[in-house]
């Protein structure tokens, strides 16, 4: 059969046509799909921290806003590049303990980047002060001959990645990282490519011998913010997410009434606006607000605000007999007196005190959270996050015993409690 030249003609910028309209399509539909998260994702508890639009949710580390040297393009949250060694890093506004954090990135010809969790910004002037780093690099191109703990992937300065399957430049890779009591996986194109351990042996031995030896508050947050980096290349990152993974175990205090505990003393144990409070009676003597249960391993959070003179604090595998105690104490008391440190009663006194620079992470008029971790013959403080104690006894890894909040004698205190939760290990 003949076909006319015209007829021909006509066809192929038909099929064209059709064909950039599905093209056109596809596109849409590609881009929509990012920065979202479908109805799986939703009921796995994952959240979205970048909207695809705007920086809502971020800032500058230190700051009220996202500067300059950040932009939203086509679905992307772009670092142009211009910031610095001390400056241009960005972090989220909230912060997190245990998680999985998912990302897709892309870098420029010879860049350099990272992501950073658990960062804290009072009193350290960077980000990588506090927080470990996954780094984001070009592996091939970058303009300086790189060791494996520089490359994508790595933790950077401390562990390696291996077994990775990096993309060209230009192209977007995914990444993951899984924090869960302290264990911490890199993944790299849905590869692990690393895992390593917080605060472990292993750990310090690595930040003693290494750039972080001089930076006293590197990687031992329990919890912080996370963070991208404007290293002075220009780097796109979409799809960025994640889930809380943090398990706060059971409730010791029902916001109600006074169930489970025992009280020792004449002073007050009282509950108000669904808030524990202690307060020093007429004796004004010792009190104690001890479990009716025995612990022996365990991470214990709780939060305080001392109302009037805050001398308290919080004892674990100790015993009681009326109100005199045997046991280990983590001290609550006022700015200047050791809050976060441990204290043996009845034995040795202090085996811990912190450290005098640390003495202003107590916040005088507001509330404090406060988590205890005691496992064997270790225990470790953090106060508003920063690790106040990492201690390692034998006499204190025999015991077991019940924990008790402590009115100290002298009168005139005043102490509200909240949050009071505990996992056995």
């Amino acid at each position: 059969m003949k076909i006319s030249i015209s007829f021909l003609f006509i066809l192929l910028v038909v099929l064209s046509c059709g064909n950039a309209n599905r093209q056109s399509q596809n596109k849409i539909v590609a881009t929509e799909a990012n920065n979202q998260l479908t109805t799986e994702e939703i009921e796995q508890g994952w959240k979205l921290l970048f909207d695809g639009k705007t920086t809502k949710g971020w800032r500058n580390f230190k700051q009220e806003t996202v500067n300059e040297g950040w932009i939203v393009e086509d679905g992307n949250l772009v670092a142009l590049g211009i910031g610095g060694d001390l400056g241009g890093d960005i972090i989220t506004d909230a912060q997190f303990e245990d998680f999985e954090l998912y990302l897709e990135w892309a870098i420029s010809e010879g860049g350099n980047s990272g992501i950073f969790f658990n960062v804290l910004e009072s009193g350290y002037p960077t980000v990588y002060a506090t927080g470990p780093e996954y780094q984001l690099i070009d592996d091939e191109g970058f303009s300086d001959p790189l060791k494996e703990w520089q490359k994508s992937g790595a933790n950077y300065a401390m562990h390696n990645a291996t077994d990775k399957q990096l993309k060209p430049v230009g192209e977007f890779n995914s990444s993951r990282i899984k924090v869960k009591d302290g264990l911490v996986e890199h993944w790299l194109n849905e590869l692990k490519v690393l895992e390593y351990e917080l605060w472990s042996d292993d750990w310090k031995d690595r930040v003693q011998n290494s750039k972080w030896k001089d930076y006293p508050g590197y990687g031992l947050a329990r919890k912080g913010h996370i963070g991208l980096q404007d290293h002075g290349s220009v780097v796109q990152f979409r799809n960025i997410k994640i889930r809380d993974l943090s398990d706060l175990g059971n409730s010791l205090f029902n916001g109600i009434d006074l169930e489970g505990w025992k009280i020792h003393g004449t002073e007050k144990w009282y509950v108000e606006d669904g808030d524990l409070l202690c307060e020093s009676g007429t004796d004004k003597q010792y009190g104690y607000f001890a479990t009716e249960k025995i612990y022996k391993d365990f991470i214990l959070r709780l939060e305080f605000k001392q109302e009037a003179d805050g001398n308290s604090g919080v004892f674990f595998r100790s015993s009681l007999e009326g109100t005199k105690i045997t046991g280990w104490q983590v001290e609550v008391a006022p700015k200047g007196n050791d809050t976060g440190g441990i204290y043996e009663s009845y034995g040795r006194g202090w085996l811990w005190q912190i450290p005098e620079e640390k003495e202003n992470v107590l916040i005088d008029d507001g509330w404090n959270l406060l988590v205890i971790k005691v496992e064997g013959d270790r225990v470790m403080t953090w106060l508003n996050n920063e690790l106040m104690t990492d201690l390692e006894d034998l006499k204190i890894g025999e015991a077991e015993g019940v924990i008790a909040l402590q009115i100290h004698d002298g009168g005139g205190i005043k102490v509200r409690w909240k949050n009071i939760f505990i996992r056995e290990l």
